[in-house]
């Protein structure tokens, strides 16, 4: 197979299968010669922020002096930004051949009556064997869906297992409550590991004191009451932690100093754990803080007219990329360009977004579960109540949104945001990079 069909291979098989338990990734690990064994992880599991975890996580680990994997889930433009060793894609070539070596494996792991892999633990599989392959001193490793029976969770347990934020999303697969949710990624919580914790409501942060208890593994939760903020713009920003001052990150939004806040916390759980030999210095996390990069979350394509791109398709982040347009541009209206998949609680999301709203274009995005755009208009028109009238199109493409919200917004003095889900941000995003 060359590179594109190795592709139509892996995303033609059934990304969500519903099995329960983790019997057929050790079993195809198994038959790969288990190289997830020869790795240190640092495990990043939650609803909100983990792929900004993950980057600033391994930006320290690389600026300490390791060779670092970091495993991400989904992608923006390109598959293999999913496995990057110290920034760098694993080349397509790679891709097709570990692919090739995992495709065998199967052959073995079906015949022995075990059913066919899904494609994340295919996606998995030939990350293990990349990142071991490579010889990476540390992984940063984020979780796909949930953490229990997550293909990542077949992992011994991990050196720190970081838990981002906990919300309302994938309900049909991880339960109804946030406490359900909070036990599914609590998986990832291991005998011999240490946890760093996000602050969590009172009932999310028991399940995970309960987990880290069971399993006699160190907790150590996030004191955001610490983070004194001392500068931002659309550059960047800078704030203290404890006993950290100055820290600088490029990336927006309140939420990404917590973000980085919880990496902090890793690297002293890292730190403590002499046995592993990995020790990250305070000069080394904060040069990672500065250079970690996350496309696609909070990111400013062009400043005149603003536009703006996210990644929010839930309600806890539509929360949360509102309050970062109401601080990096007050006062001023938002046009937004917005697709969104058909499992996503719309209302909510629109609760959040629409009060800042002049005007909303809606776009079908590339996905089979896609809300279609004259549909997601209605939807959208329904919930503004007639404060939008005449204001909210669907568009027939991504570009053609981008250049009508891009115009309106010029017109109006106002900002361009684009946001929902990733399956149409990248594409979104490629117009302006």
């Amino acid at each position: 197979m060359d590179y594109q069909e190795t592709l139509a291979y892996i995303h033609g098989i059934n990304r969500y299968a519903r099995k329960q338990g983790l019997d057929n990734i050790r079993r195809l690990m198994r038959e790969l010669g288990d190289p997830q064994d020869r790795l240190v992880f640092i495990h990043i599991a939650g609803t909100n922020g983990k792929g900004s975890t993950a980057a600033m996580t391994a930006g320290a680990l690389r600026a300490a002096g390791y060779r670092t994997g970091l495993y991400t889930s989904p992608y923006l433009n390109r598959f293999t930004e999913r496995i990057r060793v110290d920034g760098a894609e694993i080349p397509e070539g790679e891709v097709v051949r570990l692919a090739g070596a995992v495709r065998r494996a199967i052959e073995a792991v079906v015949a022995d009556g075990y059913a066919h892999p899904t494609e994340l633990e295919v996606v998995a599989a030939i990350a293990f064997l990349y990142f071991d392959q490579e010889k990476c001193d540390a992984v940063a490793l984020e979780v796909g869906l949930g953490g229990r029976f997550d293909p990542t969770n077949v992992i011994k347990a991990p050196l720190v297992a970081a838990i981002t934020t906990i919300a309302y999303d994938h309900m049909a697969k991880l339960g109804s409550t946030l406490e359900q949710i909070a036990f599914e990624k609590a998986g990832v919580i291991k005998p011999g590991g240490a946890v760093a914790l996000y602050r969590q409501p009172d009932g999310v942060r028991r399940v995970f004191e309960e987990a880290a208890e069971k399993a006699g593994a160190k907790l150590k939760i996030c004191d955001f009451s610490s983070i004194r903020y001392i500068s931002h713009d659309l550059t960047g920003q800078k704030f203290d932690y404890g006993p950290y001052k100055n820290l600088e990150i490029s990336l927006l939004g309140d939420f990404q100093t917590r973000n980085a806040a919880l990496v902090a916390d890793v690297c002293e759980l890292i730190n403590r754990d002499e046995g592993r030999g990995l020790h990250i210095s305070e000069d080394a996390l904060r040069l990672g803080l500065k250079n970690a990069r996350w496309p696609g979350r909070m990111e400013l394509l062009r400043e005149d007219p603003p536009v703006v791109v996210d990644a929010a398709h839930n309600a806890q982040c539509a929360g949360v990329l509102r309050e970062a347009l109401e601080k990096y541009f007050p006062g001023k209206k938002i046009v937004y360009v917005f697709g969104v998949v058909r499992d996503k609680e719309h209302g909510a999301i629109l609760e959040e977004t629409l009060p800042l709203a002049s005007a909303v274009f809606t776009v079908t995005t590339e996905s089979h579960r896609a809300v279609g755009a004259d549909e997601l208009a209605d939807i959208v028109s329904a919930h503004a109540r007639g404060r939008l009238a005449g204001r909210v199109q669907a568009c027939g493409s991504v570009a053609e949104a981008a250049r009508r919200a891009e115009a309106l917004a010029r017109e109006t003095d106002a900002v361009v945001c684009a946001f929902g889900s990733l399956y149409y941000i990248g594409v979104f995003r490629e117009l302006y990079v």
